[in-house]
């Protein structure tokens, strides 16, 4: 019987993994549903091959703690660009063969299909996903924020923050905030005085912060009334508002926006099949399925040939995403060349600056 098993813990998931042709790891929430709907079940269908989703805050720290044991029980990972690019150069991935992911209806062969970047020596992009961050709507009369300025301005719009507990995009957030413009930012933070420019401007707002590091917490906060705003990973906003019902909205100025990607670990238990799941998942065709499931950008040309129509069957899904020609005005590409050399550096800098 072909069975699909969800569920919310990742050591109780690993459990039933070993029972797996396939184990997939990924973020859970909204994201891991979506997962689920667009790449798991059709493949499942498709082949016969029995494929668990497993949950993570973060999977790629867990798969490389994995593979220094020597006990790797992940087949496939969703991870972000910058660490799909460090963990391939650790050698904690296995190479994959852009060759093996299938072209597109009209013949055009995949590396050409795919947005420039979204295929690397170790990893496929499954969509383009923003931090951005979002309001809920019933917490302001008159005047609504809609700039990265706005929000850092406790004047203004009092009331609590949310921010992801992580130096990566909360930098980049915070001078986009303070001013400095989206084609900048990796500059200024390149030098001491920049990193402390967007220390200081987390500072103005650090007493009124509550930090969230799952990425359905982010939703959860502003539902829950515990924040007036929050950053957030566009998806789970648009989910909560479209699935829920949520009085929630996107606030596009200032996001940043990257690839996420699918990897394999070094030694991953079935790799054969795993290579397989990433190339069907990554198709023309899963990855419109994925933008009819999450507010995610396929990156690849071939699934924005057509209209995308959200899973209620009526959302055009087209303004919705990160990609959209007016939710790019002032966004801010992630640097996985910046986070690749400073990741350490910063995110200590960071630990040690919440801790103050």
């Amino acid at each position: 019987m072909k069975k699909i098993l969800i569920l919310s813990t990742a050591l109780t998931s690993l459990a039933f993994a070993a029972k797996a042709d396939i184990t997939v790891m990924s973020w859970g929430g909204a994201y891991g549903e979506a997962q689920t709907e667009a790449f798991v079940k059709p493949f499942i269908a498709a082949t016969g091959k029995a494929t668990v989703m497993v949950d993570s805050d973060n999977p790629a720290p867990a798969i490389k703690a994995m593979v220094e044991a020597g006990n790797v029980t992940v087949d496939v990972a969703s991870v972000e660009y910058a660490d799909g690019i460090r963990l391939c150069d650790e050698g904690v991935l296995e190479p994959i063969d852009p060759a093996s992911l299938p072209a597109a209806p009209d013949g055009t062969a995949a590396i050409d299909d795919f947005l420039p970047g979204a295929v690397t020596e170790c990893a496929v992009s499954t969509d383009i996903w923003a931090n951005v961050y979002g309001y809920d709507t019933t917490k302001f009369t008159g005047d609504v924020p809609t700039t990265a300025a706005d929000f850092f301005d406790l004047a203004k719009f009092p009331g609590k923050r949310g921010l992801h507990k992580s130096a990566k995009a909360v930098l980049e957030f915070a001078l986009i905030g303070d001013g400095v413009p989206v084609g900048e930012v990796y500059n200024v933070l390149s030098t001491p005085e920049g990193v402390d420019r967007a220390f200081a401007k987390l500072d103005s707002i650090k007493a009124d912060v509550v930090w969230w590091e799952a990425g359905s917490q982010a939703p959860q906060l502003l539902a829950d009334g515990e924040v007036v705003m929050t950053t957030a990973y566009n998806g789970r906003l648009f989910a909560a508002a479209m699935n829920e019902g949520k009085p929630f909205q996107i606030v596009w100025d200032g996001q940043v926006y990257e690839n996420e990607m699918f990897v394999v670990p070094k030694g991953a238990p079935n790799k054969e099949d795993a290579m397989a799941f990433i190339a069907f998942a990554t198709s023309t065709e899963g990855l419109r399925a994925s933008a009819q499931q999450i507010s995610y950008g396929p990156a690849r040309k071939s699934s924005m040939a057509e209209e995308i129509i959200y899973k209620d069957g009526t959302t055009v899904m087209a303004p919705h995403l990160p990609t959209a020609p007016e939710n790019l005005t002032n966004a801010l590409l992630s640097s996985s060349d910046f986070w690749v050399d400073h990741d350490a550096e910063l995110n200590e800098r960071f630990q040690a600056w919440l801790a103050q």
